[in-house]
């Protein structure tokens, strides 16, 4: 097999390389980058109703948890649900027990392109508890919650509160400055939250009532009801904010234009060698060594 190698000159060669070097980097970097960020997304999710509660029958012989989530969605995928009503089987002597029943319950959760979104919506709503079937443990006129997560920007989060809220039969005023406590003697109490909202640098999170619940008719024990109630809550994840796009890569030269440093050579040969200020007189000692000698041959041919 032949082959040919052309040797370059050391001081061109590492101009050379250092110029490709330079042109290469940036898009190399940039296209790491790039592929890291694609396979990361945002979050969110929204749920109208989430209970955390147990139920105490029949004096302590059983205890049940009321764990339900009406219309709870997340995403990246897309997710939306308008149930109206939220039932729990077992804990009414073995009949349907309707937990929650509104005239709208809507859940919602998106992420596109830079964004996580989630937004709730209720109306018109009351909820029971096992122990209280005539008698309505909340009823609302109407919550909203929305989280707002966008890349690059601070996240949102927002709720409110529409119209009167009723607590165990008593019309209650709620306000953002601090818990709302409830209390029905011979039934029992409730602690209500409004507007809990928080955010960091790229989560946010909007929870429109949260209910401290303790509830016991008459003492009874026939259905004693703790725990926790969550109304129209709204989360979200930032996706990461993109990488700064990175400056276009170098154009390199073609390899006959890299010039060496210093001073511009006059003679084109000089451009190869690296030729310095003491270049011209080498060449012109060189110079006179040849014609010396080839005097000096000539001369021993005559002499011959």
């Amino acid at each position: 097999m032949n082959s040919t190698n052309f040797r370059m000159p050391a001081r061109r060669l590492a101009t050379v390389a250092a110029a490709t070097a330079l042109a290469a980097g940036p898009a190399a970097l940039g296209g790491a980058s790039a592929a890291h960020a694609t396979g990361e997304q945002g979050r969110a999710s929204a749920v109208v109703l989430r209970t955390g509660l147990d139920v105490s029958l029949l004096r302590g012989s059983a205890n049940v948890p009321l764990a339900v989530a009406l219309n709870e969605v997340q995403a990246p995928r897309s997710a939306r649900k308008t149930a109206l009503s939220a039932t729990l089987d077992g804990v009414d002597g073995g009949r349907p027990f309707d937990v929650l029943a509104a005239e709208t319950a809507d859940a919602k959760a998106t992420v596109t392109d830079g964004t996580a979104e989630a937004t709730t919506e209720l109306a018109h709503a009351k909820v029971h508890v096992p122990g209280l079937p005539l008698l309505s443990l909340i009823e609302i006129e109407g919550v909203t919650s929305k989280a707002t997560c966008e890349a690059g920007k601070t996240p949102t989060a927002s709720s409110n509160l529409l119209g009167a809220v009723t607590v165990l039969g008593k019309k209650v005023t709620v306000t953002a400055g601090g818990p709302t406590d409830v209390k029905v003697p011979g039934v029992g109490e409730v602690r209500l939250d409004l507007s809990t909202n928080a955010t960091t640098s790229r989560t946010a999170a909007a929870t429109a009532l949260q209910l401290r619940v303790s509830v016991d008719p008459l003492k009874l024990g026939v259905a004693a009801v703790e725990g926790t109630l969550t109304l129209a809550k709204a989360t979200c994840e930032a996706p990461p904010a993109p990488a700064a796009s990175a400056a276009p890569p170098a154009e390199a030269k073609p390899q006959g234009e890299v010039k060496p440093q210093g001073g511009p050579a006059k003679e084109a040969g000089l451009a190869e060698t690296g030729g310095g200020s003491l270049t011209p007189y080498l060449a012109g000692g060189a110079f006179a060594l040849l014609a010396a000698g080839g005097a000096a041959a000539a001369v021993s041919r005559r002499r011959g």
